[in-house]
């Protein structure tokens, strides 16, 4: 079964909720553009419902070159993380 694309996901909500694929797209835009202000701002975003973007700190570790064998140190580093709803994993598992 092959994955939804983005234009299949905007033609489905168009239809369900009786908005343009336009406006459906502009939404989503939006949506996006706030959590991405959010997370920057605050370190966290939440979609009620379907989950959270978190920011965190990863510290320095210790890792390995998979070529050569050799250790090598790997710096600390601020990533984003997703973490969904109890209610998201509930329905899919």
């Amino acid at each position: 079964m092959a994955k939804m694309t983005k234009s299949q996901l905007l033609n489905i909500l168009a239809e369900k909720t009786g908005l343009s694929k336009k406006d459906v797209g502009g939404f989503f835009d939006e949506l996006t553009n706030l959590a991405y202000g959010e997370v920057k701002k605050h370190g966290e975003f939440v979609l009620p419902g379907f989950g959270k973007l978190v920011k965190a700190h990863r510290k320095e570790r210790m890792g390995r070159n998979p070529a050569t064998g050799e250790e090598i140190k790997i710096p600390a580093k601020t990533v984003v993380k997703f973490r969904l709803a109890k209610a998201v994993k509930d329905a899919v598992l």
